[in-house]
């Protein structure tokens, strides 16, 4: 699965993480996270995400 990257603060969503404060399991992808998700250290939404590629 692939990590995305805010483009704000730098915090990358891994999927294999997940975001276990907000609720988000484990193996969830970014695609799959609600609408009103938020990075969980700048605040911004999803739409300030972009893939990251390695």
């Amino acid at each position: 699965m692939k990590k995305y990257r805010c483009t704000v603060c730098e915090w990358i969503y891994d999927p294999a993480i997940g975001d276990p404060d907000a609720g988000i399991a484990p193996g969830t992808p970014f695609e799959s996270l609600p609408d009103d998700w938020s990075c969980p250290l700048c605040g911004v939404g999803k739409d300030m995400f972009e893939e990251e590629t390695e």
